[in-house]
């Protein structure tokens, strides 16, 4: 298999954002429609109080070939919390999915912490309106930090499989000082969790389910998996825990693994593997991937350089 890249199509810089949000549309996230494709992503307002980013969650429809905008949202999909609540700051990235005749949204809130910079935990959020507005469940979260897994908990990508929701999450492992003038950086991996309602969730608790490539230190985020030709395909993003935003090389890159029995993964980065461009929007990063079928076609959103400050872009598979 291999990525055949397409190319940036989205940059937010170049449209109008909902509720004065500016720049940024960070992890798309696909949801495909009879005649267009809707893409969430999480873009980004002023705090008027002090300074400070808010993430929110907006759309974009496109054309079913992806080559044309037919609308932005008007407004922001998702409220954020109330004072105090897990989300309060944002909500960052948002996973979709349909069931029951709804739309599940998951959320990853966010809040500002004192001795670290932040604190996450996995939310849901249902639509009943085809996706243009999302309610909260509740004002807590789904699936947060627990006894096994004390550190941030996020970046929840649910798929139904047979009878049973599985999520596939990244839990921290802990923070680390890693020069005394620095802030601390946290170290996060992937994990699994099932439920049978999408709602009570039992977690394997603090198992790393994807080897590291680059040492214990190394970062995984966002998970998304297909199935192809009867096998699960898991791509997700890995970087350095520190010095990653600034340094070429330590930065978000897109990894891959694959299993059969959605219990054992093996690692497997090269197969397929997503190319760099020299020069171009993701030449210095590539991160927050989300994986999606289109009639008989499967595609790759991506975000590439300052983390998804100027858009997404999209690779198609060639099997």
């Amino acid at each position: 298999m291999k990525w055949k890249k397409l190319g940036k199509i989205f940059d937010p810089t170049q449209h109008a954002l909902p509720n004065s949000c500016i720049q940024f549309a960070q992890s798309p996230q696909a949801l495909v429609f009879d005649d267009f494709i809707r893409i969430y992503f999480s873009t980004r307002s002023i705090d008027k109080g002090n300074g400070k980013y808010l993430s929110h969650i907006a759309f974009v429809d496109m054309c079913k070939d992806l080559n044309g905008v037919i609308r932005i949202s008007d407004k922001t999909v998702a409220p954020l919390g109330d004072l105090g609540c897990f989300d309060e700051h944002g909500i960052f990235p948002m996973s979709v999915m349909r069931h029951g005749g709804k739309i599940f949204g998951y959320t990853c809130g966010w809040n500002r912490r004192v001795s670290v910079s932040v604190d996450t935990a996995i939310g849901l959020a249902i639509s009943h309106d085809d996706g243009f507005t999302f309610q909260r469940f509740g004002d807590g979260p789904i699936l947060a930090a627990s006894l096994n897994e004390p550190y941030l908990v996020g970046d929840g990508f649910v798929k139904v499989i047979g009878d049973t929701f599985h999520m596939w999450y990244i839990f921290g492992t802990g923070w680390k000082n890693y020069t005394s003038d620095l802030p601390p950086d946290r170290t996060y991996k992937i994990g699994h969790a099932t439920s049978i309602d999408g709602v009570n969730w039992v977690k394997e608790e603090a198992k790393q389910i994807i080897t590291d490539q680059l040492g214990a230190d190394e970062s995984q985020a966002l998970p998304t998996v297909v199935e192809i030709n009867g096998r699960y395909h898991m791509f997700f993003c890995f970087r350095e825990s520190f010095d990653f935003r600034n340094s070429k090389g330590r930065g978000y890159r897109i990894g891959h693994a694959y299993s059969d029995d959605l219990s054992n993964w093996t690692r497997d980065d090269e197969n397929p593997r997503l190319d760099e461009s020299s020069g171009e929007w993701d030449s210095d990063m590539q991160c927050y991937p989300n994986v999606f079928e289109c009639g008989d076609k499967i595609y790759l959103l991506y975000n590439g350089n300052e983390f998804g400050r100027y858009g997404f872009g999209l690779a198609l598979l060639e099997k």
